[in-house]
């Protein structure tokens, strides 16, 4: 006879190979324990496929579905909400309704968190109506809708352009009773942040304040993002203030929030200030602050402490990414510092990283302001993507040097292409052949850019 018991300790010993992330362990596991003659239920393929969805991927876990299905072994709601969340971490919306279809034909009915996550996969995939949908048949299905619930379907039609829309519901709940959590609140006020909508943030914020409960650091450092990135350089501080005086704990990312509004606005020294508060709380420095700090000394003129950071960044264990490099390499052309800005440039792609646009289209400018046409020729043919601004910068050089055959070769290709180049570039160009006489040219480049702009319209 098979002892219960037995099977509970083999479902402890699986589940803490799986949470040290011991997948083979737990597997053999499994076989040994098989072997002995303890057979897994409904729990130990669960523990198995949450684990498999969580660390390697959606189609390693619905291997131990079908392998339970061999075994005998009877999924439950739990089993197919766990795989229901592997496809939506990975958006396959498909293999989440055919799990839904198939959880249906086996008589078993889904529960509020069976709906929760497939509303989430559709808000993930764009398809926001779908998502509505699954919300109104919980509501007409019976079912108790649970704070996730409304904070998937706020969250969602955020993300997905309808912040209105959002509110209007938001707004709906407490009518018909419902207290939001500073969850909700913290997710609606990201949204209408992320929409520009920073007036209707803040009275939300004021409406959670009078509400009774407490804005936490997320809430105040998203409405003080907000505040820089809409220009109100002064509300964003008087909010960093009032977070100071209520005793907040900050974080590296309201530290470097309040860092790069400083150094934006050309106050290096209040951001050095505040560099230094951050280092002596003892923060642990994650990538996204040491690229604020390289951004502040790059701003500063200061490249070799800059530079040094990278040597920081790896002792740390952390790897310098796309973001890294194009800071350094904007901070080192602007001080003429070209050539060493190309060698951070081949650096990046020796480490593996991949091409910066960014960090291309500041390194050719610098070339050309520089007066290193052949140099900035050069990384435009490396390239591999090109934007207005690419081409734009090349054109600008090309005019200084009088090359003007050169540049209006570079405006034939943007119109072929359909890249759109400032009109007033154009006209540089266009009254730089005809100074040079090349009216042959100029007729040519005239009529490229008339036919250019009918296709346009």
């Amino acid at each position: 006879m098979i002892c219960r018991f037995s099977t509970r300790l083999l479902n402890i010993s699986i589940s803490s190979f799986c949470k040290s992330q011991q997948l083979e362990k737990a597997k053999t596991a499994l076989s040994d324990g098989i072997e002995l003659g303890y057979l897994p239920d409904v729990v130990t393929y669960n523990i198995l496929i949450a684990a498999y969805c969580r660390f390697v991927g959606f189609d390693a876990a619905y291997l131990f579905f079908l392998r339970m299905r061999e075994d005998g072994v009877t999924p439950n709601v739990i089993t197919f909400n766990t795989l229901i969340a592997g496809a939506t971490r990975h958006s396959l919306l498909t293999e989440s309704l055919v799990l839904f279809a198939k959880m249906l034909q086996m008589g078993i009915f889904p529960d509020i968190w069976s709906c929760n996550t497939l509303m989430n996969c559709y808000f993930k995939t764009r398809r926001p109506e779908e998502a509505n949908r699954v919300f109104r048949n919980i509501i007409l299905s019976g079912l108790t809708p649970c704070p996730t619930t409304f904070n998937t379907m706020i969250d969602g039609l955020c993300k997905n352009g309808y912040t209105s829309n959002a509110l209007r519901l938001f707004k709906n709940l407490q009518r018909h009773g419902f207290t939001p959590p500073i969850v909700t609140y913290n997710i609606l006020i990201k949204g209408l942040c992320k929409s520009g909508r920073l007036g209707e943030a803040r009275r939300i914020l004021k409406e959670l304040k009078e509400s009774g409960h407490y804005p936490n650091a997320i809430t105040y450092t998203t409405v003080m993002k907000c505040c820089f990135k809409s220009g109100k350089f002064e509300q964003g501080f008087e909010i960093f203030k009032d977070m100071k005086r209520k005793g907040y704990t900050f974080d590296s990312f309201a530290y470097c929030t309040v860092i790069s509004a400083l150094a934006k606005m050309g106050m290096t020294k209040e951001a050095n200030d505040c560099r230094g508060q951050m280092i002596k709380t003892g923060i642990e420095l994650d990538l996204v602050s040491y690229n604020t700090l390289v951004n502040l000394h790059c701003k500063e003129g200061k490249l070799e402490p800059a530079i040094s950071l990278l040597d920081k960044i790896e002792e740390e264990g952390l790897e310098c990414d796309q973001y890294t490099y194009a800071i350094l390499v904007d901070g080192l052309c602007k001080s003429g510092h070209v050539d060493l800005a190309w060698q951070q440039l081949k650096d990046m792609k020796m480490n593996g990283l991949q091409t910066n646009l960014v960090a291309y289209n500041c390194l050719i400018d610098g070339f050309c302001k520089a007066g290193k046409l052949e140099c900035a020729r050069q990384v435009f043919e490396e390239m591999e993507v090109k934007d207005s601004f690419t081409y734009t910068s090349l054109v600008h050089g090309l005019c200084k040097a009088r090359m003007f055959y050169l540049a209006s070769k570079l405006i034939l290709s943007c119109v072929k292409d359909g890249i759109k180049v400032p009109t007033s570039v154009q006209r540089a160009v266009l009254r730089g052949l005809r100074a040079s006489g090349s009216r042959r040219e100029e007729k040519k480049l005239k009529s490229a850019i008339r036919e250019g702009r009918y296709l346009r319209y």
